[in-house]
C-alpha cells in the first residue's frame, strides 16, 4: 500500500466532532504528538491507524485515502481563467498547496465563483426571470454538469455494470438492439413497440410501467432506438445503483436527482453500446477517428464523441476531451468536460471558433487550434449532428458538436494531420463570449465587454464600432 498523507481530511474529521488532538489520540490509541504530525503530513497514515479511524469514526477508509485534489485543481484553474481575475495568476504549486491545506476555503471560493458566473449569465438574459432569488439559483442542468465534472465524467460502477450485462448477453454491435429487446421481454415482461409519429407527437420514447410497454417513435433511427432501449434498461435494472451514486450529493431538489438519473442512464447506455476496453483500444488504433468509431460500434458520431469524454478509468485513460453541443443560435444544449476548457462551462458563442462554421458544411469534421485569453491552446473538432424529424416543420433540426483536447495531445489525433501545429498563423484566438472576452481589436466583437473598457478615438475607425 502506498504511503497515505491525509492531514487535511484528518483535521476536518476531528474538528467536525469538536475534538482536540488529544481526544482523537485517545480514541485511536496513539499519542497526541502523532496526531499532530499526521495532520501536518509529517507522517504517513499506517494501516492500523486507518482501520482505527474507520472503526471509531464510521468512515469508509477509501474516502480518507482517495485523492480528489486533481479535480479540485482543475476546477480552480478553470475559475481563474475568468477575466475577472486579471493580473498575476497563482502557479500550479500554489494551487496544489491551497487544495491540500485549505480545502474548505477552496470549496467556498469555487462556490462563490459559481454564483458570480450564474449572476453574470442571468444579467445577460435580464428580463427572462424577475425573481431576485433566481439570480443565484442554479438550474438542474448546471448542477448535474458540475456533479459529472466533480466525478471526472467517469462512473466506474456503471462501467462495471455495463460490462457484466454484456457478459450475460453476448452480442456484436449490430445485434445489440435485438439483445436488448429480448432481455426487456424475458426478464421484465416489457414489449417494445415502434409507433408512428402521429401517435407520439413530439415524443421520442414512452416507458409505460403499468402496461409493460416501451414505445419508440419511428422518428428515431436504428442507432438511437438502440440507445433508448439501453437507457430504459438501466432505469429498470439499476435504479438502486443510480440512487446510490446520487445519494451522497447535495442536490437541492428532487428535480435535480431525476435529471441526474437521466444523465447517468445515458452514461450507462453509452458504456453498454461502447464497452470501455474495446472502445478505447479502437480509439487508439484509429487515432480517435470519429467516423471509424461510430461505424465499428454502430453508434452515431455524436454518441462516439460523447463517449470519448468518459475514458478516465484509473490506470487506463484515454485522451481527456471536452464535448459541447450548440444550436444555430449558439445556445449550449449539452456539455461534458474532462479538461480545463472554460468555454465548455460557459457557452460557445464566439464567432471566431469554427464550431459555428460547421453549419455551412454538414457532416464534415473541421479541426482547429484555438487559444483562450489565458493562452491555453486546444485542438477542437467540430461537425454537425442531426436530430429526429417529426414533420415537415421540423426538418431543420441540425445542431453542431465540438470535441476538443489540450494541444499537447494533438499528435494522438488523426485530424491534427491537416494542421501545422508549429505555425502561429493557424492559431485562432477565441473567447467565452463578447460580454466576457477581454480581447482588444477583435473584428468579430458584437458587444462591449463588461470586464474591460475599450478605447474610443474619434479620429480613427477600427474593425468594429466598439473600438478605434
Amino acid at each position: 500500500m502506498e504511503k497515505a498523507f491525509v492531514g487535511t481530511k484528518l483535521r476536518q474529521l476531528r474538528r467536525a466532532r469538536g475534538q482536540t488532538q488529544s481526544d482523537m489520540a485517545d480514541l485511536l490509541g496513539i499519542s497526541a504528538a502523532y496526531v499532530n504530525m499526521l495532520e501536518k503530513n509529517q507522517r504517513s497514515l499506517s494501516v492500523n491507524v486507518l482501520m482505527a479511524l474507520s472503526d471509531q469514526y464510521g468512515v469508509d477508509w477509501r474516502d480518507l485515502v482517495t485523492d480528489n485534489s486533481q479535480s479540485t485543481i482543475a476546477n480552480l484553474r478553470t475559475a481563474l481563467q475568468d477575466p475577472f481575475f486579471s493580473g498575476q495568476q497563482p502557479d500550479l504549486d500554489e494551487l496544489r498547496a491551497a487544495a491540500g491545506h485549505a480545502p474548505v476555503l477552496v470549496e467556498q471560493f469555487l462556490r462563490l465563483h459559481q454564483s458570480h458566473q450564474t449572476t453574470l449569465e442571468r444579467l445577460m438574459r435580464l428580463g427572462t426571470d424577475g425573481m431576485p432569488e433566481s439570480l443565484v439559483q442554479l438550474s438542474p442542468g448546471a448542477v448535474v454538469h458540475d456533479f459529472f465534472r466533480q466525478n471526472a465524467n467517469h462512473f466506474d460502477v456503471l462501467e462495471q455494470a455495463a460490462e457484466a450485462m454484456a457478459d450475460e448477453e453476448p452480442h456484436d454491435a449490430y445485434t445489440t438492439q435485438h439483445v436488448l429487446q429480448q432481455r426487456l421481454f424475458n426478464r421484465h415482461g416489457y414489449k417494445v413497440i415502434t409507433s408512428p409519429v402521429e401517435e407520439l407527437p413530439d415524443t421520442l420514447r414512452v416507458w409505460d410501467e403499468t402496461e409493460r410497454m416501451i414505445y419508440l417513435s419511428e422518428a428515431l433511427d436504428h442507432r438511437n432506438r438502440t440507445f433508448q432501449l439501453a437507457h430504459v434498461l438501466c432505469l429498470i435494472e439499476l435504479s438502486d445503483t443510480l440512487s446510490a451514486i446520487t445519494a451522497l450529493s447535495d442536490f437541492p431538489s428532487e428535480a435535480h436527482h431525476s435529471r441526474c438519473h437521466v444523465e447517468l442512464a445515458n452514461y450507462f447506455a453509452a458504456a453498454f453500446l461502447m464497452p470501455y476496453e474495446a472502445f478505447l483500444t479502437k480509439a487508439e488504433e484509429t487515432k480517435y477517428d470519429l467516423d471509424r468509431l461510430a461505424s465499428a460500434f454502430a453508434v452515431s458520431p455524436e454518441q462516439a464523441a460523447q463517449r470519448l469524454t468518459t475514458l478516465q478509468r484509473e490506470g487506463r485513460r484515454g485522451v481527456p476531451f471536452f464535448f459541447l453541443r450548440v444550436d444555430k443560435a449558439g445556445n449550449v444544449t449539452k456539455r461534458f468536460n474532462a479538461t480545463s476548457f472554460s468555454i465548455a462551462e460557459h457557452g460557445g458563442a464566439c464567432p471566431v471558433w469554427n464550431l459555428h462554421t460547421a453549419f455551412r458544411t454538414p457532416g464534415v469534421i473541421l479541426p482547429q487550434i484555438v487559444e483562450l485569453p489565458d493562452q491555453q491552446r486546444f485542438l477542437t473538432l467540430s461537425r454537425t449532428t442531426e436530430r429526429p424529424v417529426f414533420s415537415m416543420a421540423t426538418q431543420d433540426r441540425r445542431l453542431a458538436i465540438s470535441l476538443g483536447c489540450e494541444v499537447t495531445h494533438a499528435d494522438r489525433i488523426i485530424y491534427s494531420r491537416a494542421l501545422d501545429l508549429t505555425s502561429e498563423g493557424q492559431v485562432s484566438k477565441i473567447g467565452i463570449n463578447c460580454h466576457l472576452c477581454p480581447r482588444h481589436n477583435c473584428g468579430q466583437r458584437a458587444h462591449d465587454p463588461i470586464v474591460t473598457e475599450l478605447s474610443t478615438d474619434t479620429k480613427r475607425r477600427g474593425e468594429t464600432r466598439y473600438e478605434s
